[in-house]
């Protein structure tokens, strides 16, 4: 007992266990003092105090220390569900105890607001609905009225939708025939060019084509031709063609409308290369599609049908030399640098410096080496440029060529000139 009260535990009652430890020591002095009265006077009767009552709370104290210490080092061991069950306590109480009133204020302004919010959605959805209603009641009466009015929106949404606010189309006076008006309300009929001329008619035919919920409206299954609609147009309205056109290969492709067949018709070169464009083509022709070219010899003219696309650009041919496993090291670096010069110098006019500024090391000697090329032109002799064409440098430079598409932005383009296929061999 001296030796536990000489090194306490925090867990124990120790001025209690000295009081008790105390009373123990004086019972046992007052026995060993009746035993030797014993000793001297064997005759005599001696009763000793029973110690059993201060053991019995010595050991209750002692229990009890152990007991905490138990406690407690079990806490310790499982720290983290006891934080949590902490927690757990501490939120219960702040629920129950500091911010009940608090709650409840907020609970009753958070239905409050629910409610409100539910029966304004309502009325929204309701004044949507009749807004709906109304709209469709409009159309039936333009339909009574005149067969041209859906026409007119629809072509002047496809306007609106790509941007074109120069002109639009309109009722004439005689409300049976169109006329194309300036936003200032002048007429545009004489000042259209060309270009504008041809694209409000390739328009008309489109919405001719997409045919129309309406009884007045054409629902007959049909094949369509496009014979070169892209002559006279700028490449901005070119664009525009070709995605709209498009956009009708996907509809026949998914069985969408009356639409059952297409044919392009083009000496456009460019034309064709935007409008044929799927990247889920690897080479061969779609199932759905194919590709025909139409030549005059000797006053006859001669259909032969392709099993690819046969109209390649050369900026293409460029990419398909790079795709080519078995390429020629002596003529990479000049094939890098026209699809450099093409890509960011002319169409996109990126300075190189820019572009080499986001690499370091040999990588940035490599990428100005690049473009070095680029700004002396494609026929510069380099008289003091020695690279060794080991496959070594060679993959170096693919790599700088690769990283600068992906680090100025332009992976997908790359991606899409290499193939997935290409692209998923490099872990790009």
């Amino acid at each position: 007992m001296q030796s536990v009260l000489d090194n306490p535990s925090k867990f124990l009652d120790v001025d209690k266990l000295k009081a008790e430890k105390e009373l123990l020591d004086s019972k046992i002095s007052i026995n060993l003092q009746r035993i030797e009265k014993k000793r001297s006077e064997s005759s005599q009767s001696i009763e000793l105090d029973f110690l059993e009552n201060v053991l019995t709370e010595i050991k209750k104290l002692i229990d009890s220390a152990n007991s905490s210490i138990r406690e407690h080092n079990k806490m310790v061991s499982n720290l983290a569900q006891e934080k949590s069950d902490l927690t757990e306590q501490i939120w219960k109480y702040l629920l129950e105890n500091e911010i009940k009133d608090d709650l409840a204020t907020y609970k009753s302004k958070r239905d409050g607001l629910e409610k409100a919010i539910v029966s304004i959605t309502k009325q929204i959805t309701n004044k949507k609905s009749a807004k709906r209603t109304k709209e469709n009641e409009i159309k039936k009466l333009e339909k009574d009225t005149t067969s041209i009015q859906p026409t007119i929106n629809g072509i002047n949404d496809l306007l609106k939708s790509f941007g074109f606010n120069s002109f639009f189309l309109a009722k004439s006076e005689n409300e049976r025939f169109y006329k194309i008006q300036r936003p200032d309300g002048t007429d545009a009929k004489e000042t259209l060019s060309e270009g504008e001329k041809s694209f409000i008619t390739f328009l008309y035919f489109y919405h001719l084509l997409k045919g129309s919920e309406y009884e007045s409206g054409m629902t007959t299954d049909r094949v369509v031709v496009f014979d070169d609609p892209v002559s006279s147009l700028d490449s901005d309205i070119l664009f525009v063609v070709c995605s709209l056109i498009k956009g009708l290969f996907d509809e026949v492709r998914n069985n969408n409308g009356h639409i059952k067949q297409i044919f392009v018709l083009t000496h456009n070169v460019y034309f064709h290369k935007e409008v044929t464009f799927n990247p889920k083509r690897s080479g061969q022709a779609l199932n759905e599609e194919t590709f025909w070219t139409v030549r005059k010899s000797s006053q006859l003219s001669k259909i032969k049908k392709h099993d690819t696309n046969p109209i390649k650009t050369s900026y293409e041919l460029l990419w398909l030399e790079v795709k080519n496993a078995d390429r020629s090291n002596l003529t990479i670096q000049n094939i890098l640098r026209r699809i450099l010069e093409n890509y960011f110098k002319i169409l996109g006019s990126i300075e190189p410096d820019t572009i080499c500024d986001f690499f370091e090391g040999k990588d940035k000697l490599i990428c100005k080496s690049l473009f070095s090329w680029v700004n002396d032109g494609s026929h510069f002799v380099h008289d003091d440029l020695y690279i060794s064409l080991d496959e070594l440098m060679i993959s170096n430079y693919l790599r700088v060529f690769s990283d600068i598409f992906i680090k100025t932005g332009h992976e997908a383009h790359y991606n899409m000139m290499m193939g997935e296929a290409f692209c998923q061999s490099l872990n790009i």
